[in-house]
């Protein structure tokens, strides 16, 4: 007999319990959305960028180009002599056409030569030109012979820091070589007087000989780009006129020259016979600031091309052939020009007004000139408008160049300062015996009785002191 048995329905008995769900092999789901599960699964989930890293790797590129470009010049150091035959052509010549001159900035430090250059016959009247930061008297060569065949006695020097002129002095380091640097000094100096010798100061003195320590260290000559103000350069000034022998002069003043003289010339009345301003305010025409920027500066200055394109945005019309703007370029690079233009560039008086300077008593009686572009742009021709204006007692005239009259007008530059300077009358030149200091004097008459042959006619020695042409380069007096 056989039993059946049958278990009750669970879906009947407890109905509010949810029937299991029946396994995937069972159930199979539709195709879209079993592909679309696929895809949701196989994709990785979306990362949000991260900003910092852009500018972690950007900020790496530039310290990488910065150190190529810094390390540039470590890398192949030119001394004075090969820095001088790799110049253009141009430039040598220009060079060995002038002197160097001794002047003397500090009581304290040895004096810096200044490169000054002259043309024309000496006895007629003497003008002298002051350039802007940036240039040189190289960039007035053309001026200097136009007016030099007119019959005027033109000169032109190169500001400390720019063109030929000394552009660093050497400078002894007071600073600290810090620990690492004692103890390698003390080193030395016991291998120099003996192991024992430190412990044999201490037994006899009872302190340790910090002073002659002090003695043997070696102390460090370091460079440091020439940053002078305008006092220095109005002192500087004065020294050149005063050492040739040119008082009183037609003072020409081109760019910032103005800020960097301007006092002295006012303090200085009675050796100026009149002057003339040529498109002059109290910032330069070279954007400074661009050669102080890292990596920017290096550009600028290292491609010909760039600089080019720098100097005929800001400065001049690019009438001149590219050799000029190359030579321009060399001499702001070379020898640490660069530094020492942005050093003096900071000193300048950016305070400095042209209607306050211009009411000034000691002014009133000096004839002015300014000559200004009305060709670079309509603000600057206003800007040149206004500067006369402030000056009522200045004649105006213009020419067609930019910012540097010099290179693009050279010329016209010329006949106007040549006729400005025949309007005046002659300049009477008074020349008077210079006494001999006492010392001097007991040298000369204790040598009464010498054979003689040092001749030194003292009234007419300009003092000035300096080698051949090519002597501030190690190359001679007359080599190249």
């Amino acid at each position: 007999m056989v039993t059946i048995t049958e278990e009750p329905d669970e879906s009947l008995t407890n109905p509010s319990q949810p029937r299991p769900r029946k396994s995937s092999s069972t159930s199979k789901p539709p195709p879209i959305a079993a592909a679309a599960t696929a895809e949701t699964s196989k994709t990785p989930p979306s990362r949000t960028p991260n900003p910092f890293t852009f500018w972690f790797y950007f900020t790496l590129i530039v310290s990488i180009v910065t150190y190529f470009f810094a390390s540039l010049p470590s890398l192949s150091p030119q001394d004075p002599k090969s820095w001088f035959l790799s110049l253009p052509t141009s430039l040598r010549h220009h060079y060995s056409k002038g002197r160097l001159l001794k002047v003397q900035i500090n009581p304290n430090l040895s004096p810096i030569e200044v490169f000054a250059i002259e043309n024309g016959s000496k006895g007629s009247e003497n003008v002298v030109v002051v350039h802007g930061l940036g240039l040189s008297s190289y960039s007035f060569r053309k001026v200097l012979e136009s007016l030099g065949s007119k019959g005027v006695h033109a000169v032109a020097f190169d500001l400390p820091g720019n063109g030929f002129s000394d552009k660093s002095t050497a400078e002894i380091d007071e600073s600290s070589n810090g620990v690492l640097g004692r103890l390698l000094d003390v080193y030395n100096l016991i291998q120099e007087k003996g192991v024992f010798w430190a412990f044999d100061q201490i037994v006899e003195t009872g302190q340790i000989p910090y002073e002659e320590i002090q003695k043997h260290v070696p102390k460090r000559k370091i460079l440091k780009p020439i940053g002078l103000g305008p006092e220095e350069i109005g002192s500087i000034l004065g020294q050149i006129i005063d050492t040739i022998g040119l008082a009183p002069v037609h003072l020409v003043l081109h760019d910032s020259a103005l800020s960097m003289a301007g006092y002295w010339v006012a303090e200085n009345s009675g050796s100026v016979r009149s002057l003339t301003l040529i498109d002059t305010l109290s910032k330069p025409s070279i954007p400074l600031w661009l050669l102080e920027l890292p990596v920017v500066r290096e550009v600028v200055l290292g491609s010909s091309f760039v600089y080019s394109r720098l100097i005929n945005l800001c400065c001049s019309k690019g009438n001149d052939v590219a050799l000029d703007v190359e030579a321009h370029r060399v001499l702001l690079k070379g020898r640490g020009g660069r530094r020492a233009v942005v050093s003096m560039g900071k000193k300048l008086n950016h305070s400095f007004d042209i209607a306050e300077w211009g009411g000034l008593d000691d002014l009133k009686s000096v004839p002015i000139q300014v000559i200004w572009s009305n060709g670079w742009s309509n603000e600057w021709s206003a800007e040149g408008r206004r500067v006369a204006d402030m000056l009522p007692q200045a004649s105006f005239v213009t020419h067609s160049g930019g910012r540097w009259a010099q290179e693009d007008a050279a010329d016209v530059v010329a006949d106007s300062i040549a006729q400005f300077v025949s309007t005046l009358p002659p300049t009477v030149i008074k020349t008077a015996e210079e006494p001999i200091p006492e010392h001097v004097q007991e040298v000369l008459d204790g040598s009464g009785n010498s054979d003689g042959h040092h001749h030194h006619d003292h009234g007419t020695h300009d003092h000035i002191h300096g080698g051949g042409y090519m002597d501030g380069y190690g190359l001679g007096g007359h080599s190249w």
